[in-house]
């Protein structure tokens, strides 16, 4: 081949390198800049003539220098390419998005690889830097992560009220029983419905009787704290797993329920509606068969609560 040929070709390379829709930029030994390419002009704004001879770190302050270091000093000592990826990295450089697919990203999601280039005698005197833009598999899979997310919420919340289902709660239950019996911390069940419910249902209208239970739901979630775990068992009964809490400080949240509730006012279309609540509190204790048996335990107190007048909460004794 003559030089006219090996210029030609490699003219033609520097064509392809300049034209190919991925970035590449070759760095010295120093970190600077020698080969930058179209992509890489486009996205950053800068025309090869503003980057030659440029620190890449002065050039980006963004790119993590230390980390970058390490990842190219591996890569010319060892010889061997190195591979970084968006799930680990989003970035090398913050080049924005203007894909109209992926307008939801403020940046480009970018992979790497870096390369060492040899020279004849074989050593690594520069390192070969290639940017893929997969913004678009990145913001797929967050999308997708999302509506994942999204619809394991609506499997375990009440549509009603947002709380957890029975289900979930269910769930939640048997968890605190075992975690109780492994490692013995205190843990209390609260439990209560709406008093005279169905006369609420029948003078105003099950639209009225929604509204009810849902300001219920909403006066529980705002008394709780984040660690209790609140849910509707059904129609207008409710529950409530209270983690490292004895039962006589459930009994004071079950208190606060009952006494924010006789004082709270719904409106429907125009009308008031007020009611009361009863409630029944059990904390777990050793020798309880079950979560179900701990269940019924508050259950129990419940209906001694409904019998006793309605409008409030009984404690399980400890002896039972």
């Amino acid at each position: 081949m003559t030089v006219t040929d090996e210029l030609k070709s490699f003219h033609w390379l520097l064509e392809i390198i300049h034209s190919v829709d991925v970035g590449v930029m070759v760095l010295d030994r120093e970190y600077q800049v020698e080969v930058w390419n179209g992509f890489m002009e486009n996205h950053s704004g800068l025309a090869p003539d503003q980057t030659q001879g440029q620190s890449v770190f002065a050039l980006f302050p963004e790119i993590e220098e230390a980390w970058f270091r390490r990842k190219v000093e591996s890569v010319a000592l060892l010889g061997t390419p190195a591979f970084s990826i968006w799930e680990q990295r989003p970035f090398l450089m913050n080049f924005k998005s203007y894909q109209p697919i992926t307008g939801m990203a403020d940046f480009m999601y970018q992979n790497i690889t870096l390369l060492p280039l040899k020279s004849t005698t074989g050593v690594v005197e520069h390192i070969g830097v290639v940017i893929y833009d997969v913004t678009d598999v990145a913001v797929n899979k967050s999308q997708l992560q999302d509506a994942n997310m999204k619809l394991e919420r609506l499997s375990r919340t009440d549509r009603l009220t947002q709380l957890f289902n029975r289900g979930y709660w269910e769930e939640c239950l048997h968890a605190e029983y075992h975690r109780f019996n492994r490692y013995h911390q205190p843990v209390s069940l609260l439990i209560f419905d709406i008093d005279h419910f169905k006369k609420i249902n029948d003078t105003y209208g099950h639209p009225a009787g929604d509204e009810v239970i849902r300001q219920v739901a909403e006066a529980m979630r705002s008394l709780v704290r984040n660690t209790d775990i609140p849910g509707r068992y059904g129609g207008e009964e409710f529950v409530c797993l209270l983690p490292d809490t004895p039962g006589d400080g459930a009994m004071i949240l079950a208190e606060r329920i009952r006494t924010h509730i006789e004082r709270l006012l719904v409106m429907h279309e125009g009308r008031e509606i007020r009611f009361t609540v009863s409630l029944g509190v059990a904390e777990l204790v050793d020798g309880v068969a079950s979560a179900g048996t701990w269940l019924e335990q508050a259950d129990q107190m419940l209906y001694q609560s409904k019998h006793g007048g309605r409008n409030q909460s009984s404690l399980l004794p400890k002896s039972e």
